[in-house]
């Protein structure tokens, strides 16, 4: 189904969906405006990505962590001074979705 996850090393049961509906609960309108602001607008971190969104840090957080298990989104480890921050940028440019009928 997403071809582009088997180079990331997760299983096939990992992201193989049963139904159309398990697919939109992944790719829900926030995740998906969430995609597009990290390549149009090129966050430094997930805090920065968060306050672009106008969400909390925690959803932004857990969202991006969901997003990269399914390989749509890298985080790049970045050291300033004595922080470390995680920038999110995104690992695809295309998904394509196989329907079987």
């Amino acid at each position: 189904m997403f071809s582009m996850l088997r180079k990331s090393g997760i299983k096939k049961s990992d992201y193989d969906f049963t139904d159309i509906l398990a697919l939109r609960q992944l790719l829900t309108k926030e995740k998906s405006r969430m995609l597009h602001v990290i390549k149009t607008e090129n966050p430094k971190s997930i805090y920065d990505l968060a306050k672009k969104l106008e969400r909390g840090f925690k959803s932004v957080n857990d969202d991006v962590k969901l997003l990269r298990r399914f390989g749509f989104v890298d985080l790049i480890k970045e050291k300033e001074k004595n922080r470390t921050r995680y920038k999110p940028e995104i690992s695809v440019d295309v998904v394509t979705i196989n329907i079987r009928v």
